[in-house]
């Protein structure tokens, strides 16, 4: 099973511009998260500051009980280890065939034979769809393939983890389509935990147990994936409908003018571009048949249901809704699933819990169960 990763209170400036404040988040081992957020703010920061190649201002992001902030050289070497990346436009060596880009990473930190390297780089090149490709040379192949190629290399060590950036970035509808069931496909069989960066809206509708989004330098909000697809945060709603009309602007946050004179333009009936309300809770992709039941998604099965009750009423029904008959009956959820604007009682039954009765009420995404729920503070004009 993959790693666990507690993030708490990270903070990143470089010189007097702050990155990002006070980001706190778990990412749930063996679970697919995704990380959005409008150009700029920071995200492909957050996934080099989770290795160590930025070191943070304060906080703390541990995994195995190692804080990466704190720890020595040594320790964050070893560290890293655990880790593979998927870089944005894949990394790869172009001088080197796509065989000798995938073993690179063997050859540098193993003392693997050539034998066992061999094994290991056809074995990778066939899970993510390169089977006899291995002779290629990046510049001969399409971008997909480069994706796949960096995806490969990145496995080679076997992570626990794995951070994806912008995987999509450069790639038409369907190859992300095709990347985005390969991501999910890797998880099913390998259980790492992955973290995706990614402004692809359909990918982080269907793709993730878990979604979360940097703006303003703060995380807004991070949690179940039902509860920002069903969420009214303005932020997080108009990013998801990809509209003007919203608190981002096109180089940063609007002020309360802009707004204003927006809001009068919608109201009065200006189009704004964009699609229609596209909020709302979409099947989660699933595995290729074949593959094995993805355990990450019964873990999240099980986590969610125990804190169903302190859910808002629009995530509760759609996690419900996506329960089987038989796991209703396996979770004690009645019989029809909860209608707008109800609650579920506090769950009893056959979970593993340690105090069911003392979750939090809040409709807050407790911290100590994989992550949270953060709201933005209030809108101010004139910045």
């Amino acid at each position: 099973m993959g790693a666990e990763v507690v993030i708490e209170g990270l903070t990143k400036s470089f010189g007097k511009q702050a990155i990002w404040r006070d980001v706190t988040l778990n990412l749930p081992p063996g679970e697919v998260s995704v990380m959005l957020g409008p150009s700029g703010t920071g995200k492909s920061v957050f996934l080099k500051s989770m290795i160590g190649l930025l070191k943070p201002d304060k906080g703390s992001c541990v995994i195995n009980g190692t804080d990466i902030v704190t720890c020595s050289e040594r320790q964050l070497y070893e560290t890293r280890k655990l880790f593979g990346v998927l870089f944005q436009d894949g990394a790869l060596f172009g001088s080197m065939n796509l065989y000798d880009n995938v073993a690179f990473p063997l050859r540098e930190h193993t003392k693997k034979s050539e034998t066992e390297i061999r094994n290991i780089v056809l074995d990778k090149l066939d899970m993510t769809g390169l089977a006899g490709a291995d002779d290629k040379l990046p510049g001969e192949i399409s971008g997909g393939m480069r994706k796949r190629a960096g995806l490969a290399r990145a496995l080679v060590l076997d992570p626990e983890i794995i951070l994806c950036d912008e995987p999509d970035s450069g790639l038409d509808p369907v190859r992300t389509a095709y990347l985005s069931q390969l991501l999910i496909d890797l998880n099913a069989q390998i259980d790492a935990t992955i973290l995706i960066v990614t402004h692809n809206i359909n990918l982080a509708r269907t793709v993730p147990d878990n979604l979360g989004m940097l703006f303003r330098k703060e995380l807004v909000m991070f949690g179940p994936r039902e509860v920002l697809l069903t969420s009214d945060e303005p932020v997080v709603e108009q990013f998801l409908n990809g509209r003007r009309l919203g608190p981002i602007g096109m180089s940063e946050e609007k002020d309360s003018a802009q707004m204003a004179l927006e809001q009068a333009m919608a109201d009065g009936g200006h189009h704004d571009g964009s699609t229609e309300d596209v909020r709302g809770i979409v099947p989660q992709l699933q595995p290729t048949p074949g593959l094995p039941v993805r355990q990450g998604a019964v873990r999240r099965k099980d986590r969610v249901v125990q804190i169903l009750h302190t859910l808002p009423a629009a995530a509760q029904e759609g996690i419900i809704a996506s329960l089987s008959p038989e796991e209703r009956r396996h979770y004690g959820i009645p019989e029809p699933s909860v209608t707008a604007g109800s609650t579920l009682p506090p769950h009893r039954g056959n979970l593993p819990t340690d105090d069911v009765a003392n979750l939090p009420t809040d409709q807050q995404w407790p911290a100590d169960q994989g992550g949270q729920t953060r709201r933005m503070p209030p809108q101010r004009g004139g910045r």
